[in-house]
């Protein structure tokens, strides 16, 4: 017993994705939001699993994920959160 495979291993395309494969998918979930991510990428016409779509929109491709460089009050929020907790992971936020 277990659970359904999400997709089929064999025509799935792993690797690199490449820009036309993200503009699908961003494209796509503009048009139809990120309701259910196992028949996402059947409907964007993508060779792709669904795990992998939803963890190239979280990481890569949303509108207001942040690229690039600390600001400074950020970094100084860092700084003072580690004095406090150290480095052990804790749920904060």
């Amino acid at each position: 017993m277990g659970r359904i495979p999400c997709c089929e291993k064999d025509s799935v395309k792993k690797g690199q994705w490449t820009p036309e494969e993200d503009n699908r998918l961003s494209s796509y979930i503009a048009q139809h939001g990120t309701r259910n991510w196992r028949l996402i990428p059947k409907n964007a016409g993508l060779q792709r699993c669904g795990k992998s779509c939803r963890l190239r929109w979280t990481n890569y491709l949303r509108p207001d994920l942040k690229h690039g460089e600390f600001s400074e009050l950020e970094e100084q929020t860092i700084v003072k959160l580690h004095s406090v907790v150290g480095n052990r992971q804790a749920n904060l936020f």
